[in-house]
């Protein structure tokens, strides 16, 4: 896999953007238009009319992604409605769909680490799409996510990153749909602005967003449209999986977890309490290829005992090292392959500091 750099307006990196993965994004809405059936019964068509609904939430509290989104329309030759409802997948399927994803923080011999596992139907695997965004008036960022949306996970040049955990629940108010939160995150400059994201802006339906910056600092905000819930650092550590476990103002949300969540969360849990030793991408991508509790376990392979909609894989895998601004990627399950992408926000000695970004796979 490689990087695709967009720069300029909101305008341009979104005509680029729809340009550079006009058949990913294409498929992408085929994808969600089965997964809408499947789950909740609607037809594409009438996941347009109900995405319509979020369009006043996202002009209130981050109207300039509409323009991207425009752009990204006309990029791929699609509707913004198209792309406003592949941005707002989580909010129509919220009451049956959710991921495996498992994500932690740790902070560890002065690095502070991000990452997770996305764990999704394996239909999307190749609409994977790793964005570098350097847009006029706002913080270049690196995005992993699916072709057509403007964020999922990722990390900004000032050391700033974000995880996604899925909640199920019928939970939809008013906010920001999840994907819009987590771009506006990525925006952000330092945690204290990330933060004021889940609890001034809010989000509109459950999710755990996982936040961490470089100086050390990490929170988890269990958020839906009121006060979100607050997981702080244990021993530097922050886990989570798919249920909601934070209390605080998010103990009034309904979830529905898989059986799955919470034996996941507590073998990320012992898995981080037994590293030991020097720590580095290696040693944790090797955590997310843990295989205990197979097939329900952090690294999720093909299950044929599932339903067939329901079966939920690995798609990929990312790293962070904020302390240093290094993200990395696997494409697919990381127990398969060492294969990665490393991008990189220079500053670093015998980097120059204007070449912002480096790219490389081994």
């Amino acid at each position: 896999m490689h990087i695709t750099p967009l720069t300029g307006s909101r305008t341009e990196i979104g005509e680029a953007h729809g340009r550079a993965h006009a058949e990913r994004i294409t498929q992408s809405l085929a994808v969600y238009d089965r997964l809408f059936q499947d789950f909740v019964g609607l037809d594409w068509a009438r996941a347009r009319r109900v995405a319509e609904r979020f369009l006043p939430m996202i002009e209130r509290g981050f109207p300039a992604i509409l323009e991207e989104m425009e752009g990204i329309a006309r990029g791929a030759g699609l509707d913004l409605t198209d792309i406003l409802t592949l941005n707002c997948r989580s909010e129509i399927s919220l009451t049956q769909a959710s991921g495996g994803c498992s994500a932690f923080a740790l902070a560890r011999d002065g690095t502070q680490w991000l990452a997770q596992n996305w764990d999704w139907r394996s239909d999307q695997l190749h609409n994977v799409v790793a964005l570098e965004i350097d847009v006029n008036d706002a913080p270049a960022l690196i995005s992993i996510g699916e072709a057509g949306m403007v964020a999922k996970i990722g990390m900004n040049e000032h050391g700033l990153g974000v995880c996604l955990n899925a909640i199920r629940s019928r939970t939809c108010g008013e906010g920001l749909p999840i994907h819009v939160a987590l771009r506006k995150i990525l925006e952000c400059r330092d945690l204290d602005d990330a933060a004021a994201v889940a609890r001034h802006d809010r989000v509109c339906s459950p999710a755990h967003f996982l936040i961490a910056q470089g100086d050390g600092r990490a929170l988890g905000l269990e958020v839906h449209p009121g006060e979100p819930g607050i997981l702080s650092p244990d021993d530097g550590v922050v886990t989570h999986t798919n249920h909601l476990y934070a209390g605080g103002g998010a103990e009034r949300v309904e979830d529905f977890p898989r059986a799955d969540s919470r034996p996941r969360l507590a073998r990320l849990d012992a898995l981080l309490r037994q590293a030991q030793g020097e720590i580095g991408e290696g040693e944790l991508f090797a955590l997310l290829g843990d295989h205990d509790g197979a097939p329900l376990s952090i690294c999720r392979h093909f299950n044929p005992d599932q339903p067939a909609e329901e079966r939920m894989e690995t798609l990929f895998s990312v790293v962070m090292n904020l302390t240093r601004r290094r993200l990395t990627l696997r494409h697919g399950k990381p127990c398969e392959s060492d294969e990665s992408l490393t991008v990189q926000f220079g500053d670093e000695p015998g980097v120059d500091p204007d070449q912002t970004r480096q790219d490389s796979e081994r």
